[in-house]
């Protein structure tokens, strides 16, 4: 995993390979080698809001993680948890809010409940770390595809490498190579790619 920071070491914008996470980051800058400490930033818990999952005549309850700034909107995807390891795609077709009301969208931290249907679809939620930014992106995806560590894709419209993959029902995909499909995906983290020539959609 690298971050791109300012290296105290050398004075230069570059890539800053990450060595150990814990309170802080110990990095080495991939310019000039120097060694040195860099603050966490801090990020915000990802909520777990209640679903009403419907597949048919059935109607079974879960939860979707969702961070508490994201906007949900009516026809958005995503991926629903039930009990055990079960997961399935979903589409939102109605919010309840805080209040009691329903509304055609509202910020995840004003919803109550997710009503949904299971959909062949899912969204898949990406992190991509530039410096001490993470910018949150999402990608629409068959809940079949296949995603690979260290292989880049191109997510909202913009072309990342992934570094590693965290899973619903399982560990961190953190070693080159590692895939996963889509619909266990709980978070894509990665870096944007500087060389367009390596692109590679997986499928």
């Amino acid at each position: 995993m690298e971050v791109n920071l300012r290296c105290p070491g050398c004075g230069d914008e570059a890539d800053q390979e990450v060595l150990r996470e814990s309170h802080d980051l110990l990095l080495k800058c991939t310019a000039c080698g120097h060694i040195h400490r860099a603050p966490r930033e801090a990020q915000p818990e990802p909520l777990r809001v209640r679903a009403i999952v419907s597949a048919g005549t059935e109607s079974t309850p879960g939860t979707i993680e969702l961070m508490p700034a994201d906007v949900v909107e009516v026809g958005d995807l995503f991926v629903a948890e039930g009990a055990g390891d079960e997961a399935a795609g979903v589409e939102i077709s109605s919010i309840e809010a805080v209040g009691g009301g329903r509304v055609p969208r509202a910020r995840a931290d004003a919803i109550v409940t997710l009503w949904t249907r299971v959909v062949e679809d899912v969204v898949v939620p990406v992190s991509v770390h530039r410096g001490r930014e993470t910018i949150p992106l999402h990608q629409r995806a068959d809940g079949e595809e296949v995603f690979v560590v260290g292989e880049v894709y191109t997510f909202g419209g913009k072309k990342v490498r992934i570094s590693h993959i965290k899973l619903r029902d399982g560990p961190v995909l953190r070693k080159e190579g590692w895939k996963t499909l889509a619909r266990r995906v709980r978070r894509i983290y990665g870096r944007f790619e500087r060389e367009p020539t390596a692109y590679a959609r997986r499928t």
